[in-house]
């Protein structure tokens, strides 16, 4: 089986070498490449097209919300996983609108990092379980306007059904599926599958196998 690739994005020479043990030590897992600064990341992304980029953000030239930005744009398939010190709710619903799979604060452990890199390489968000529980709470009234079977479908979307075997289980029409989708996404200012998975996550209404272990 191919080893998922991952690229390091930070400023600290010492915190990538670090990184980089870690995850070598990973019989699945290869740090293909490294970037002391946004910019640096978003060019060997662009050449490397690694599954997944360990991002910081606080970096020189280009910091990570934006390279998380361009790189998304670049190389859409790769996920991006932000790993860093801040802890600050603007920090986090920034990138997470930016498109990033995932956000983990730095005490992390390697464990812990392994296991989200696997995680968003598989289209799973991930968040530090203090980050999930904020953005639970701010979701809460947003979440308060969806109907019982619209929380159903989020349910089975977040846990990757496709709407073929939502339908199945709901006993509904493909298209009653759709429309409910739409509605989740209206409702909730959410404007792709990735993104509902990512809120539902942060909202409770599912759990990562990451999220479980952290906990």
């Amino acid at each position: 089986m191919k080893p998922i690739t991952v690229l390091l994005a930070d400023d600290h020479t010492v915190v990538r070498e670090g990184l980089r043990a870690l995850l070598m030590a990973e019989a699945d897992l290869a740090v293909v490449g490294e970037a002391q600064n946004g910019r640096l990341a978003v060019e060997l992304t662009k050449k490397l097209r690694p599954a997944v980029v360990v991002m910081d953000l606080a970096m020189p030239q280009l910091n990570g919300l934006e390279a998380t930005r361009q790189i998304l744009l670049a190389v859409p398939a790769t996920k991006v996983l932000i790993l860093s010190a801040h802890n600050d709710d603007e920090y986090v619903e920034c990138v997470i609108a930016a498109g990033a799979a995932g956000y983990l604060l730095k005490q992390s452990s390697a464990h812990i990092l392994a296991e989200a890199i696997r995680a968003v390489e598989k289209g799973r968000p991930v968040f530090s379980p203090s980050i999930a529980r904020r953005l639970g709470d701010k979701g809460g009234r947003r979440r308060s306007l969806l109907t019982s079977r619209e929380e159903e479908v989020l349910q089975l979307v977040a846990e990757g059904a496709p709407n073929k075997q939502v339908a199945a289980e709901l006993g509904i029409s493909i298209k009653t599926v759709e429309k409910h989708r739409q509605h989740l996404m209206d409702k909730l200012d959410i404007h792709d599958t990735a993104g509902l998975t990512r809120y539902a996550i942060a909202a409770g209404v599912v759990e990562s196998s990451v999220q479980k272990t952290i906990i």
